[in-house]
């Protein structure tokens, strides 16, 4: 069964391009090394009655967009090689060692096993 990371991650609305920029280029490199998937999207219609919203998990500070993030691998295991080979990539490197567009330490990780893929 395929597994899934997922982020969330409250990113400044001025630094959206940026972000776009960095998640495209980490993109290619995790496709590179075989993720099924690499999806990043930005929140639209956050305002939800009756459940917990994204933004009350969140707590976006005034300007923040919430970008909803995640990767698709074949497998856990899969999940891990590509993981490995992707934190030795060079270009990857590089992109963390630059000044990010987001507070890495607000940002939520989690991986998934996939339970249906309808």
């Amino acid at each position: 069964m395929k597994y899934v990371d997922g982020y969330v991650i409250p990113v400044p609305k001025k630094n959206l391009a940026a972000y776009r920029r960095m998640s495209a280029a980490a993109g290619k490199v995790w496709r590179e090394y075989g993720a099924l998937e690499f999806c990043e999207c930005v929140g639209d219609d956050l305002k939800v009655a009756k459940v917990r919203s994204f933004p009350s998990m969140v707590k976006p500070k005034p300007g923040e967009a919430i970008v909803f993030s995640w990767i698709v691998y074949e497998s856990k295991a899969h999940r891990d090689r590509v993981n490995d080979e992707v934190m030795q990539d060079p270009r990857l490197i590089k992109m963390m060692k630059s000044k990010m567009p987001f507070d890495p330490k607000r940002m939520s990780y989690g991986g998934f096993r996939m339970m249906v893929d309808a």
